[in-house]
């Protein structure tokens, strides 16, 4: 065998990512509050795409799941080869309705759970009022104001009382404080930094102490509560005991510390009332982003043909190419370089459409199996959960299981039962005691609830509710029922036991 340079000829496949490739994935993953976000960044990007408003998708029908035959994409919306995993495949989707029609001279029937909720100007209707919302179709949470921070609440305080060197050291303990309300620093490391005598850092910290909210600046539990008592001039020998006698009253152990405090029945009754109208986190009154509601990206709704499946047009975005400036653009004199860059735009531009459009159909065609799946639960509730594995629905649909996990990311559903997201509908399961079909963890998890709401005065243990839980279909060990009572946050046996106690006292 010789050795030696020569040329070989190989032919193999390769999966080459493109950056429209990318793009796609890329989208599939996005809410369409996101998405709107992602489209204004190409928008600025590109001169040819323009925002063309919100979406007016129109219900889909699906026929119930059991119906003769499939039923799900044979009626109403076509789940054929228009697909996000197709795109992906092919590079394109030549064959596919695009978004950039001009929806203006279309007439569209307010046949939809979103339609319902818009006025015909596209503005939020108020509750079946009849009236097309307000005027300029504004949300009247943009014009309120930022809330106060706890930090900015504090430094008012401060410089209305402080000047000067405990104005310093005010500024310096402040900033240490965390959101709850507690004082997280170092006194003798503020005192060594501004070098001052540590007794007059304390000084200020006590001044801090007395600012509002009650308790802030506290170093621990018992003193954030010793402050709210002595505002509330409450602070009495027996009260101070209890107070440092907290661990005492988490475990229960009323008459231990009815005879520290030296009081009687009556007395710690009042003194634990007195003790639940204090706060344990100050802080927590001020600051914080404000809440903001979840978007549905979905509606599933009941109707006599099955279930009527659509994406939420009110967040999800249009986009237009605009063909007549690049006619315009393209029949001026140019050089090579800038047609270059004008085909790019046109055709970075026709690639977003179309994967935009993609990805709605990708979103409803998942959507449509979760509900052909979960139909029991769409039904009855969430004791009719099924397990149900991001693999299952990639089998059905004919999807790979990253693209469903991609679809299913983000994205929330709603429903007569609620808003969820679509994570949800994905459980593991547990096996039936009867040996039939295995049910959600999900469904396991309201069981254990609803048993415990219920228990009365009779408090039940885990080995009671694995009991009672197995009377039901539910065969589970012990331990499985203790993580599934601690996952939906309620406490074991003794301690329920314990805040009984505490409330009837």
């Amino acid at each position: 065998m010789a050795l030696g340079p020569r040329l070989d000829l190989r032919q193999s496949q390769a999966l080459v990512m493109t950056p429209q490739l990318q793009q796609a994935i890329r989208l599939l993953a996005l809410s369409n509050i996101e998405v709107e976000a992602f489209l204004a960044e190409e928008i600025q990007k590109n001169p040819l795409l323009e925002s063309g408003g919100t979406e007016e998708a129109g219900p889909v029908e699906a026929a119930s799941a059991d119906s003769d035959g499939d039923g799900f994409g044979e009626e109403g919306f076509d789940v054929g080869e228009a697909t996000a995993d197709r795109l992906i495949e092919l590079g394109g989707a030549a064959a596919d309705a695009p978004l950039d029609a001009d929806y203006d001279a279309e007439t569209f029937h307010h046949d939809s759970a979103i339609d319902s909720a818009q006025g015909a100007d596209g503005s939020l209707s108020l509750g079946g009022t009849g009236g097309g919302g307000f005027e300029e179709g504004g949300d009247l949470d943009q014009y309120a104001a930022a809330p106060t921070s706890l930090h900015d609440h504090l430094a008012a305080q401060a410089g209305e009382v402080l000047s000067g060197e405990e104005l310093l050291i005010a500024a310096q303990i402040i900033d240490a404080i965390d959101e709850a309300g507690y004082f997280a620093g170092d006194m003798l490391e503020i005192a060594d930094r501004l070098d001052l005598p540590l007794f007059g850092v304390e000084r200020v910290l006590s001044t801090i102490q007395s600012f509002d909210p009650a308790g802030v600046g506290a170093r621990t539990l018992a003193e954030c509560i010793a402050i709210q008592a002595r505002e509330a001039d409450r602070y009495d020998p027996a009260m101070a005991r209890m107070i440092d006698n907290l661990d005492l009253l988490a475990r229960g152990a009323i008459a231990q510390l009815r005879r520290i405090c030296g009081v009687d029945e009556e007395d710690m009754a009042d003194m634990i009332r007195e003790l639940r109208n204090y706060h344990p986190k100050p802080g927590l009154r001020f600051g914080g982003a404000p809440a903001v509601p979840v978007s549905p990206d979905i509606f599933v709704t009941r109707t006599v043909k099955g279930w009527a499946i659509e994406l939420n047009s009110a967040t999800l975005p249009r986009l237009l190419v605009n063909r007549s400036y690049y006619s315009e653009l393209a029949g001026g004199r140019q050089d090579k370089a800038s047609r270059a860059w004008l085909s790019d735009c046109l055709a970075s531009a026709n690639w977003l459409v179309r994967a935009l459009d993609q990805r709605a159909r990708t979103i409803v065609k998942v959507a449509t199996e979760i509900v052909k799946q979960q139909e029991a639960f769409f039904l009855h509730g969430v004791e009719h959960l099924r397990p149900l594995t991001l693999r299952a629905v990639a089998e059905a649909v004919g999807m790979h299981e990253s693209t469903i996990s991609r679809v299913t990311s983000n994205k929330y559903l709603m429903c007569e039962r609620g808003l969820f997201e679509l994570k949800y509908f994905f459980t593991s399961g547990v096996a039936a005691a009867d040996g039939g079909d295995a049910v959600s963890a999900e469904a396991v998890k309201s069981q254990i609830a609803k048993l415990i709401a219920a228990e009365g005065d009779d408090i039940l243990s885990d080995d009671k509710l694995v009991e009672l839980l197995k009377g039901k279909g539910f065969d589970l060990a012990r331990r499985t029922v203790a993580k599934y009572r601690e996952a939906i946050g309620l406490g074991s046996s003794v301690q329920r036991r314990r805040q009984r106690a505490m409330t009837a006292a």
